[in-house]
């Protein structure tokens, strides 16, 4: 029998077979990088980054956010705080509502319509570069760790941790301070207990923080089982880029941990 380029019928059949046992190999390559590439992404969003989407202007005006922004900024966060390094204070920090602080807060954008937008949206979840799974979170700045005493607020207006009165300059307030302005416009007088966190938004006066919330079973606290990680770099949009500091001179003279 007559073969391409002059082989036997026999050299011409181990020839077939060659080729397609080099492109079964090549298939089960790709398909092993592929599932190998899927769960580096997975263990990466589990334990180490994820993105968040700021929904509320609790935080502004170092995170932008809430009805009618138009950026609504998107955050990388750190997942090996506090897992494997401790949290500090002044952390702006994500966690799962503790229960009933989300009452009256706006909700992440819905999924998208479009089936490949859905499907790329969820795609970049997985892998923790999306926001679809937002809901449920908020972040907040930590001010008090386990066993500090926070109170608010002194005659001008300002935060005390462990006896000494913080001056804060990423509170939207900060600006109208020394006359009058109040760092927070619910009073507090709290010690944190063993595992709880105490935290408050930058925007004091709209913000669903310890504060606001210390009539619930809570009583406000944090608990830091419920902290999903450090906040460290504002991801979106491009033009707010930028790392998000936790401003370790405003605590150094409470107690620096």
């Amino acid at each position: 029998m007559a073969t391409p380029h002059g082989a036997s019928e026999g050299e011409y059949v181990a020839r077939a077979v060659q080729t397609r046992g080099q492109k079964t190999w090549l298939f089960a390559r790709d398909i092993v990088v592929l599932l190998a590439a899927l769960l580096a992404s997975f263990l990466i969003k589990t334990f180490l980054i994820r993105s968040f989407y700021i929904p509320s202007a609790s935080m502004e005006n170092t995170l932008i956010g809430g009805p009618g922004t138009a950026a609504d900024d998107r955050v990388v966060v750190n997942e090996l705080e506090p897992r494997l390094v401790p949290v500090h204070r002044g952390d702006i920090v994500v966690f799962a509502d503790p229960g009933g602080w989300l009452r009256g807060e706006p909700a992440p954008p819905a999924a998208p319509a479009n089936p490949v937008a859905r499907g790329l949206s969820d795609a970049l979840t997985f892998i923790g570069l999306g926001t679809a799974d937002s809901d449920n979170h908020l972040v907040k700045r930590v001010i008090g760790l386990p066993g500090d005493h926070v109170v608010c607020c002194t005659a001008v207006g300002r935060v005390t941790l462990n006896g000494v009165p913080l001056n804060e300059p990423f509170i939207a307030s900060q600006a109208q301070w020394p006359d009058g302005a109040r760092a927070d416009s619910n009073p507090f007088d709290v010690t944190v207990p063993p595992g709880k966190l105490w935290v408050l938004g930058d925007n004091r006066g709209d913000s669903q923080d310890s504060s606001l919330n210390q009539g619930l079973p809570t009583k406000g606290f944090v608990p830091e089982k419920d902290v999903v990680g450090r906040a460290f770099v504002i991801s979106w949009p491009i033009s707010g880029w930028s790392w998000l500091s936790d401003f370790p001179h405003v605590f150094a003279k409470a107690g620096r941990n």
